[in-house]
C-alpha cells in the first residue's frame, strides 16, 4: 500500500490526515526530514506559509523536500502548500520567505485579500469529469488564497477563477523594472 506523507509543520494537515483515513490510505505525518524516507508522495497543506517556512527550517527540511520534490515523487500543495512548491512568489512580506520549489510557477501570497475578503464560488473543472464522470465543477474556497500569476509551459491548468469585481486592479513589480498588471474581472 502506498504511504501518503503529510507535512505537519502547522496548518492544516489534522484535516489531510482524517481524509486519507476516510479513504482507507496510509497517511504519515512529516515533521523531520528522515521521514520523507518512507513515503511514496506528499501533501504540503494550507496554513500561514511564513510560519511553516520557519518551522521547516527550523527542523532543516528544505533539503529535503526539494530532493523528494526534485525525484519525481508526487506532491499536492494546497494553499501555503502551493505558495511553498512555487518556483517564485511576489507578493511576500519584505525579506520574503525560502521555497522548496518545483512548480514552475509565480504565485502571489494573499492575492484575494484580507479574512474578511474571503469567499467561495463554484469552478468550472471539465478534468473531473473526464476522468472521473460526473460533475465538473468544484467548490472552490479561497481564504487569504495565494493566486498563480504565470506557469511555464509544461503546466497544465485545470482550472482558473476570474478576479472577484470588487477586487481592484493590482501591479506586482517582478523585479529589474518589470511589472504586470492584473485587471479585475468583472
Amino acid at each position: 500500500m502506498a504511504v501518503v506523507g503529510v507535512l505537519a509543520l502547522q496548518g492544516s494537515y489534522n484535516e489531510h490526515m482524517a481524509a486519507l483515513r476516510r479513504i482507507g490510505v496510509r497517511g504519515v505525518e512529516v515533521r523531520k526530514p528522515e521521514q520523507l524516507l518512507g513515503v511514496d508522495s506528499l501533501i504540503i497543506p494550507g496554513g500561514e506559509s511564513t510560519t511553516m517556512a520557519k518551522l521547516a527550517n527550523y527542523h532543516n527540511l528544505f533539503p529535503a523536500l526539494r530532493e523528494f520534490v526534485g525525484g519525481g515523487k508526487p506532491v499536492w500543495g494546497t494553499c501555503a502548500g502551493l505558495i511553498f512548491l512555487a518556483n517564485k512568489a511576489v507578493g511576500q512580506k519584505t525579506g520574503g520567505q525560502e521555497l522548496v520549489g518545483g512548480l514552475d510557477c509565480t504565485v502571489h501570497r494573499n492575492f484575494f485579500g484580507s479574512q474578511l475578503q474571503s469567499f467561495e464560488t463554484e469552478l468550472s473543472v471539465p478534468k473531473l469529469s473526464e476522468k472521473e464522470g460526473g460533475n465538473n465543477t468544484c467548490r472552490g474556497v479561497f481564504i487569504r488564497a495565494p493566486a498563480i500569476l504565470e506557469v511555464g509551459p509544461d503546466v497544465e491548468i485545470l482550472a482558473d477563477c476570474p478576479v472577484p469585481a470588487d477586487r481592484p486592479s493590482i501591479t506586482i513589480s517582478f523585479g529589474e523594472g518589470t511589472e504586470k498588471c492584473i485587471q479585475k474581472i468583472g
